[in-house]
């Protein structure tokens, strides 16, 4: 049986201030718990109500339906719920692409990007202080195990593009030249901006090129593309000529 101090711990891991507080996070859904087992998060405690897991006893307690619903943060709980510790942040470590997130701040958008960044071989995504926290549950459950591959740091963006001045920083902007007429190289920033606002003035003063994804068709209605759906075209066009070459 979950406790009422298990559930309480649980749910209000729902809230940044208490994951801070308590350096926990939730996992949710066996495939993605058994991602997070195999990799050098630490486990803490895991709850299912009938599939298999090879933890130690003591961290691993079946329960019903019922009370797996009363903790999950899903409408459709999905047979197992764990709870791992938050890793100390470790410093941002510049090699090859480098996504950067400005301003990011709808859950399923960071946890798709996150998902993008390990489809892409991108070992490490930088978020604005303001972006949406990576272990919030929605974000986790959108990335699908992809954050135990991917290193998410949190940082002053303008002091990291200004201190690496001299790796190209580009931007998506709606008045950047052509994606599919330009030339990439094998070590850069790819900055993605707000849903709403796009790239802040302050990074947007840092950038060095500006693309764009240029809209094919006669229908005009849509403004912009959703910034996970744009990280995947840039990303897709940026290791094509790489790929081509080799």
């Amino acid at each position: 049986m979950v406790s009422k101090n298990q559930i309480k711990l649980i749910k209000s891991l729902s809230q940044k201030k208490f994951r801070n507080k308590h350096e926990l996070f939730v996992v949710e859904g066996v495939k993605s718990i058994r991602e997070f087992l195999k990799s050098s998060f630490s486990l803490v405690s895991l709850f299912t109500t009938g599939a298999s897991f090879e933890v130690p006893k003591e961290l691993f307690q079946n329960i019903n339906e019922r009370e797996l619903g009363k903790i999950s943060f899903l409408t459709t709980p999905q047979q197992a719920l764990a709870v791992f510790q938050i890793p100390e942040e470790e410093m941002v470590e510049i090699e090859g692409l480098t996504i950067i997130l400005d301003g990011i701040r709808d859950p399923g958008n960071l946890g798709t990007i996150i998902r993008l960044c390990d489809w892409f071989g991108i070992k490490n995504l930088v978020c604005s202080r303001d972006t949406v926290d990576c272990y919030n549950p929605k974000v986790v459950q959108a990335s699908m195990g992809s954050l135990t591959r991917v290193k998410v740091s949190y940082t002053d963006l303008k002091e990291l593009l200004m201190k690496n001045d001299k790796i190209p920083v580009y931007g998506a902007m709606l008045d950047g030249e052509n994606l599919y007429e330009s030339t990439f190289p094998e070590t850069a920033f790819i900055v993605m901006g707000n849903e709403a606002n796009g790239v802040s003035k302050e990074i947007e003063g840092l950038l060095t090129n500006r693309i764009n994804i240029p809209q094919f068709g006669k229908r005009q209605e849509t403004e912009s593309l959703n910034v996970a759906t744009a990280t995947a075209v840039i990303l897709s066009e940026f290791r094509r000529g790489h790929f081509i070459e080799k």
